[in-house]
């Protein structure tokens, strides 16, 4: 009974059933009364009516039965296609794809099936991705600081001020990284606390730059910000700080000496425009496609301790969507500077 045909063989043995059955009883009926027959033709006997409708009846069930079964196959040959990819999913078998036939809501479901076998894939390699680059930063501060910590206790070098200072640093690049990480789940997760508040983007736009610019100076960048009068929005201010902060960062890690950034604002009809725009390395567009990946750094030569943990612009990149907002990035080209473009909604 379970079985998609048996049903409709059921459904469709009934209802043909119960249209003769009840032919069948107002013949019966019109049989048993008195009326005359207005034609004044030949009445057929009831026997042979009633044996007609016992046939009619008989073929009704096996056409119900013949019609119940090919049209449940129809319908449930792609559902069984489902139910066999669901099984091989759930075997780990992830990039698995079901052929859109049969009506158009069958076609619609495996476009929508074969949509997320795509997603739980794409999803599988970024954390296997994440798992593997996780290893491989983690990897290298420890090994320093076990081979530091086994020279000092060897006697082999000295554990002065110098080498103490050179694994208090890897411990603050661990704890940065860690840190880093938790943030960004968190911000993936959509489970990263938000306190939004009014918040004036203007003094907020002009206490970063001020901050910033001793490091720009050192490193003779002329920091400029341009802005017009931004109206308050309803943000974290805190996190937003935290998103200019690492955009700038990076800004002045990738921009040589006498070069220039531009941090500006604007705002359109229900959105505000935030740039942070640099006259540095710039990206090609396979960097550009790249640029927010975790632990993605445009230049591979620097190290960790010239190039962050790798992390900044994904958590730009989550936090800004936290708030229901997107980022970009341009560029054209290696060597023409990048631009970075914040859009929050008003």
């Amino acid at each position: 009974m379970k079985r998609l045909w048996v049903r409709l063989s059921l459904m469709i043995s009934g209802v043909l059933f119960f249209m003769f059955f009840m032919q069948f009883v107002a013949i019966n009926l019109d049989q048993g009364s008195d009326k005359p027959d207005l034609d004044g033709g030949p009445q057929a006997p009831p026997a042979e009516i009633q044996r007609r409708l016992i046939e009619f009846m008989a073929f009704s069930i096996i056409v119900g039965i013949g019609g119940g079964f090919l049209i449940g196959r129809v319908i449930s040959a792609p559902i069984t296609d489902f139910v066999e990819a669901a099984h091989r999913i759930g075997k780990g078998e992830l990039n698995i794809h079901v052929p859109a036939r049969g009506s158009q809501e069958m076609i619609d479901l495996a476009t929508t099936f074969n949509k997320m076998s795509s997603d739980l894939q794409h999803a599988e390699t970024l954390r296997n991705n994440l798992m593997a680059d996780v290893a491989h930063e983690l990897r290298t501060p420890l090994t320093v600081l076990e081979g530091n910590l086994r020279a000092a206790l060897d006697k082999v070098v000295p554990l002065d001020e110098a080498e103490i200072a050179n694994l208090y640093g890897q411990t603050r690049h661990l704890t940065r990284l860690v840190n880093d990480l938790r943030e960004l789940a968190l911000a993936e997760a959509r489970q990263l606390h938000l306190e939004k508040q009014s918040t004036d983007l203007n003094s907020l736009l002009a206490d970063v730059v001020q901050a910033l610019e001793p490091l720009a100076l050192e490193k003779g960048v002329h920091l400029i910000s341009n802005s017009k009068q931004l109206p308050e929005i309803q943000v974290d201010g805190t996190r937003i700080r935290q998103v200019l902060f690492n955009l700038l960062s990076n800004a002045l890690r990738h921009t040589p000496q006498d070069g220039e950034i531009q941090v500006s604002g604007t705002y359109t009809t229900g959105e505000i425009i935030l740039s942070v725009k640099d006259s540095g390395d710039g990206l090609t567009p396979e960097q550009l496609s790249a640029v927010f990946d975790r632990f993605y750094r445009a230049d591979r030569s620097r190290s960790r301790e010239t190039g962050g943990t790798g992390l900044g612009l994904a958590i730009v990149k989550a936090i800004v969507e936290a708030h229901n907002g997107h980022v970009k990035a341009l560029s054209d080209g290696a060597g023409k500077g990048s631009q970075f473009l914040i859009y929050l909604p008003i």
